[in-house]
């Protein structure tokens, strides 16, 4: 199909260049693609009939990774005190 309507996964390395020059860069063509993006994480594993609770659980997953990554320096001048 045309370049345009192309995944990024679907793109050859000698395409890119073209492809990403017909990418929408501007903050609302990027805010787009964050909603796009969100919106197929939900259906992939939030919105799904038997999915259980995989796309949840990996989400607070995250979200305490992230929340450790933040609070590493505090947490590590904590363990440090502690070990003394």
């Amino acid at each position: 199909g045309p370049l345009l309507e192309r995944r990024l996964m679907d793109v050859r390395l000698g395409e890119l260049p073209a492809w990403l020059a017909t990418r929408d860069i501007s903050p609302q063509g990027l805010l787009g693609g964050v909603r796009k993006a969100w919106s197929n994480y939900q259906d992939k594993y939030i919105n799904v009939r038997r999915g259980g609770p995989a796309g949840v659980s990996m989400l607070l997953a995250g979200y305490c990774l992230l929340s450790y990554v933040w609070n590493y320096e505090h947490i590590s001048k904590i363990s440090f005190l502690v070990s003394l």
